[in-house]
């Protein structure tokens, strides 16, 4: 018996919403900071069964994959903003703005995917990326005539990682706008000194 084209399309649909909706109750879960939800949280809030998570996705790294895919388009426009400045203390200091803006919009699915990072070469990679384009950007924005001193940039490239951001909000308790402050306090300490 061959199965009707429209009843196949259907069922993609729905799956294809299913995984959606998967995702962004993930998504949710993880924002409201329960960094591990297990598939029953992440099935109750899609409002799909818990065979339906594992169906869809063979294990929670799938879902963790898409659901970086997913915050990167999100914060897309935020990457994109223009890094104004005349000198490179000006652009650092637009830089630190834009990081902040793409660090409070990321940091739980940060830390969350952190969990599960040792166990997954996607994630391990996804993190590699990003981690390199967060220095190639820094490097840019100090500009190479002069360069600066490696030193500088390596003292700059930890206190503007994400790293830093989650001890400030979660661990030290500051609000973005104190942690923000402490971070362009700390890069003109460091920036002043060059």
């Amino acid at each position: 018996m061959k199965s009707d084209p429209q009843e196949k399309d259907g069922r993609r649909r729905r799956s294809a919403s299913s995984r959606r909706r998967i995702v962004e109750a993930m998504l949710e879960l993880v924002r409201a900071g329960q960094v591990t939800p297990s598939a029953d949280d992440v099935a109750a809030r899609a409002g799909v069964g818990r065979r339906t998570v594992f169906r869809l996705f063979s294990d929670m790294e799938g879902v963790y994959t898409e659901m970086q895919a997913i915050m990167r388009a999100h914060v897309a426009p935020v990457r994109a903003m223009p890094l104004a400045g005349d000198s490179p203390a000006q652009r650092l200091h637009a830089l630190i703005d834009r990081r902040i803006l793409f660090f409070e919009e990321v940091m739980h699915v940060t830390v969350a995917a952190g969990i599960h990072r040792h166990r997954s070469p996607q994630l391990q990679a996804d993190h590699a990326a990003i981690q390199q384009e967060l220095r190639s950007i820094l490097l840019d924005v100090l500009g190479h005539d002069p360069a600066p001193d490696p030193a500088t940039v390596e003292a700059l490239d930890a206190i503007l990682s994400i790293d830093m951001w989650r001890r400030l909000r979660l661990e030290q308790g500051q609000d973005a706008a104190a942690a923000g402050s402490l971070l362009h306090r700390m890069a003109a300490a460091l920036f002043q000194g060059e």
